[in-house]
């Protein structure tokens, strides 16, 4: 793969500064004295036309007049002079585009036509172009500093991306003042063009960056958003400050990046998904970071809390209990152990007092004894500096005990100058470091979140079921009947028909229009019955009188039918009415009541949300959502984050409820999410849960009036695993194989795969000699988005064990708009027999059909099989003009697969 589009932004090797000044209260003086202060060692272009000097350097009336090669330009003039000088940089071929002036999309029309202008000359152009209206770029380890911030910037291990410059400047202020640096930052103010996403790619593959913060405003490009923050996370952690949470700083976090007003729950529910760790405020980043940047891990919640003196213990179990932390129940045999090594008065609870006098030896022994209690996930040691308190020895004993054990140990030594030295040993030993009981607990609690939004990065859901498969077409005719009727919303009978599409279980329902059909569809399906009114107009049936629950005697059905006619029609004279429709009465003592639905959010499409159903369903306000595509994971994840947990249990006298049930509904509702994109809103409510499986007795559905898009799944934030892909192929031998997309949990067979090839094949894929593949690189190749990525493997056949992969293709979108990258490499044992060719023709045509219009490569010349292929499949080779040894290939897409 060649190098990322964003290099010669982050590591160029020359700038220009356009409007470059000597004012120095103006954004150009500074933007052209932080290059200089930072010492930038490449080439350095202050562009004035009414200067013949600035600072020392040469002055240069235009970008036309500077004859070197520019990587990157910084331009800090009026937005209205922007796009005459972008077509200048155009012409000048520059690598990328910084502009940081202010005056486009946030403030109105006029603007945004100014920054769309701008965006398609450097996207036609294939120029990076970060803001406009943003702080700049900052890499401390080549010495640049592009931006008009003031204050100085140490290099780090963790870069600073935000969409707000104000945001940044306080934060390297405080990191300066704090000893702390940056690996990179990068303020991308309203991100017309480079996002989130790539900025995100470029350091998810970074080796300096081992951790990264982001500040985010508002998500233009959901999909491209989280690809990005998912491949990173998969490599390193990633930690996220939004604000907005309540709809005021929504409103302003809007107006300010000129992005859109998505939900929070919808926000949370992507960077659940995404495997990163949300904080709220600014100390719980630096605790998050501080926690996370360790590289300590944890396998669950369950802490256990060490400390010298009772308040700060208490503080710190209040406070887990506030952060949902559950304390570990200490074992017997833990106890007995302590009591052992701890005075005789001391309180056999959690946390564990080891009262004032506690000297080093009673620190390390207790943590080591609550280390090896198989309840404890791990532990927060805390120290208050009192007369008998020695802290710089009992931290030692605290990293003598943690060296001993993997599980995760965080300290507060509470103070200043008297724990100074002990907090320092603490740090260097690489256990996080806290100033109070709450931030400990915080650090502990980013790090057991992080790991649970790890295990739901690793789901990789199917779009549809591989068991008892739905009726699509049946589902899909039912709404298009109602779109072709000029109707967006669905009555009763069409909703239900819906979810019995989706087999998802359904109580008996007969629409009526008579009096006398009444009566005769309370005959067929047997007393009691429900009688509901039948409108697609009608959300709240019950509150316009269009409910009669438990009808027992049959000769009321007419009076009723006609009374609930009278009074709906009173409430809601516009309402169109369809009939009333009769319903068996679910007659389930045991049932829990149960909302199930789906609803779209503006930046990140289908949500699916369960909470308390029936009427309860607006007084308890429990529910929570998350994002599908969902499995029986990240479903049950999703209950359990609810009452209806809860609910679902056994009771005094309710049974256990058919959970398995439940979670089955979830499936579907996902499903449904994501095969009829025409979805705007699905309500299920009440679902009816109870021992004996779950059934709904009542949905509604709304559709979107505006056209959807063709292109599979385009409407959905994370793109499903694509199962329908699968097919078998044959060697030249007659071999029978599996090719499919490749899988999170192929990890293991593509780690065995790159460790076999020969070292030739090795050096021909990858361009250079490696040893081992890293646990990185493997998670970074089997867990792929399957939109802007898309893998290809060679397996055994299915039903067959699969024991090793044979060949693996593979297309990358390119940060240029319309093109991809590919990659390929077969098993040495399995070359000459076709796989190549039949993966590469399988890749080509799905590149077509995700609307790429050119594949492109690069091969090392000796590299001859490879070279063969691709002229069979109609690449055109051309030698690179800066390395003879590299061979580029290119395909249009437009043409028909050879």
């Amino acid at each position: 793969m060649r190098k990322h589009n964003l290099q010669r932004i982050f590591e160029p090797r020359s700038v220009a500064v356009i409007g470059a000044s000597d004012r120095s209260n103006s954004v150009g003086y500074h933007a052209l004295h932080n290059l200089l202060e930072a010492g930038f060692s490449g080439s350095i272009f202050p562009v004035n036309r009414n200067h013949k000097e600035l600072l020392g350097q040469r002055c240069y009336a235009s970008i036309a007049d500077i004859s070197s090669p520019i990587d990157l330009v910084v331009m800090a003039i009026p937005a209205a002079s922007i796009p005459e000088v972008m077509q200048r940089c155009v012409e000048a071929q520059v690598g990328g585009v910084l502009v940081i002036s202010a005056g486009f999309g946030e403030v109105g029309p006029l603007g945004k036509q100014l920054q769309d202008e701008i965006v398609a000359l450097a996207r036609q152009a294939g120029i990076p172009l970060v803001g406009p209206n943003c702080l700049g770029i900052i890499r401390p380890k080549v010495g640049l500093n592009a931006s008009f911030a003031r204050s100085a910037v140490r290099d780090g291990r963790v870069a600073l991306v935000s969409q707000s410059g104000a945001f940044c400047t306080a934060l390297l202020d405080a990191a300066y003042s704090g000893g702390r640096g940056f690996s990179a930052v990068a303020s991308l103010g309203a991100t017309a063009d480079v996002g989130f996403g790539e900025v995100l790619d470029y350091l998810s593959f970074d080796p300096q960056t081992q951790s990264i913060l982001l500040y985010i405003e508002g998500v233009v490009d959901a999909r491209a958003f989280l690809s990005g923050l998912r491949a990173a996370a998969r490599l390193k952690p990633v930690i996220v400050i939004k604000p907005g949470r309540h709809a005021a700083g929504r409103r302003a976090a809007v107006t300010h990046t000129g992005g859109h007003a998505g939900s929070d729950e919808a926000f949370n529910a992507a960077l659940d998904r995404a495997g990163v760790v949300r904080v709220n405020t600014v100390n719980q980043l630096l605790a998050a970071a501080n926690s996370l940047s360790s590289g300590i891990r944890v396998r669950g919640s369950r802490l256990a809390i060490i400390t010298n003196g009772g308040g700060p213990g208490v503080m710190a179990a209040d406070h887990a209990t506030e952060q949902d932390l559950p304390l570990a129940e200490l074992q017997a045999e833990t106890l007995a152990q302590l009591a052992k090594v701890l005075p005789q008065h001391w309180s056999p609870t959690n946390p564990i007092d080891l009262l004032g006098d506690a000297d080093s030896k009673r620190y390390e022994q207790s943590l080591k004894i609550v280390l090896q209690d198989s309840e404890v996930d791990g532990a927060l040691v805390l120290l208050s500096p009192q007369g008998m308190t020695d802290p710089s020895a009992c931290a030692e004993g605290v990293i003598v005990a943690a060296q001993q054990s993997r599980k995760p140990v965080l300290a507060c030594w509470m103070g200043l100058d008297q724990v100074a030295q002990g907090r320092q040993l603490l740090s260097k030993a690489g256990i996080p470091s806290f100033n109070s009981p709450e931030g400990g607990v915080d650090g502990f609690a980013y790090i057991a979140a992080h790991q649970r939004n790890q295990e739901k990065l690793m789901q990789a859901p199917p779009p549809l079921s591989e068991r008892a498969q739905v009726d699509l077409a049946e589902a899909r005719r039912v709404l298009q009947e109602v779109l072709d009727q000029q109707c967006t919303v669905l009555d009763s009978v069409q909703a239900r028909a819906v979810l019995e599409a989706f087999r998802i279980p359904v109580s008996q329902c007969i629409n009526c229009t008579s009096s006398e059909q009444v009566q005769d569809a309370a005959q067929r399906l047997g007393l009691p019955v429900v009688l509901k009114i039948n409108s697609p107009d009608i959300t709240y049936k019950s509150e316009v009188g269009g409910v009669r629950l438990n009808v027992h005697d049959m000769t009321s059905l007419p009076t009723l039918y006609h009374e609930m006619m009278a009074a709906v029609k009173a409430r809601s004279p516009q309402a169109q009415i369809h009939g009333i429709t009769v319903e068996r009465m679910e007659l389930r003592p045991h049932a829990r009541e149960v909302m199930v639905a789906i609803e779209r959010d503006p930046v990140f499409g289908p949500i699916i949300r369960i909470g308390t159903g029936g009427t309860s369903m607006d007084i308890y306000t429990d529910s929570k959502v998350a994002l599908p595509p969902l499995n029986v994971f990240l479903c049950e994840d999703l209950i359990q984050r609810t009452q209806v947990e809860r609910a679902l249990q056994r009771h005094r006298h309710l049974p256990e409820a058919d959970r398995a049930a439940l979670v089955e509904v979830l499936k579907r509702v996902s499903e449904m999410a994501c095969e009829l994109p025409e979805l705007e809103r699905l309500v299920i409510n009440p679902l009816l849960v109870d021992e004996r499986g779950v059934i709904a007795v009542d949905a509604w559905i709304a559709l979107s009036a505006t056209p959807v898009s063709a292109a599979p799944y385009s409407h959905m934030a994370i793109h499903p695993y694509p199962q329908g892909l699968a097919s078998t192929i044959f060697t030249k031998d007659s071999r029978e194989f599996t090719l499919r997309p490749i899988r999170p949990e192929d990890a293991l067979i593509e780690q065995r795969f790159v460790d076999n090839l020969s070292a030739e094949s090795r050096y021909f894929r990858f361009m250079y000699g490696m040893g081992q593949i890293s646990r990185a690189m493997v998670a970074r190749f089997t867990q792929i988005d399957y939109d802007r990525e898309m893998a290809l493997v060679v397996v055994a056949a299915d039903g067959k064990p699969e024991a090793s992969m044979k060949a693996v293709a593979r297309y990358v979108a390119s940060p240029e708009s319309g093109s991809c990258e590919f990659a390929l490499a077969v098993a040495d044992e399995m070359q000459r027999q076709g796989l190549g060719l039949q993966l590469m023709q399988r890749l080509i045509a799905l590149a077509q059909q995700r609307g790429f219009s050119e594949m492109r490569g690069e091969v090392l010349a000796q590299n001859h099989k490879m070279l063969r292929l691709c002229r069979r499949l109609g690449f055109e080779l051309k030698r690179d003009p800066l390395d003879g040894e590299l061979i580029q290939l290119k395909r249009s897409l437009t043409l028909e697969t050879s």
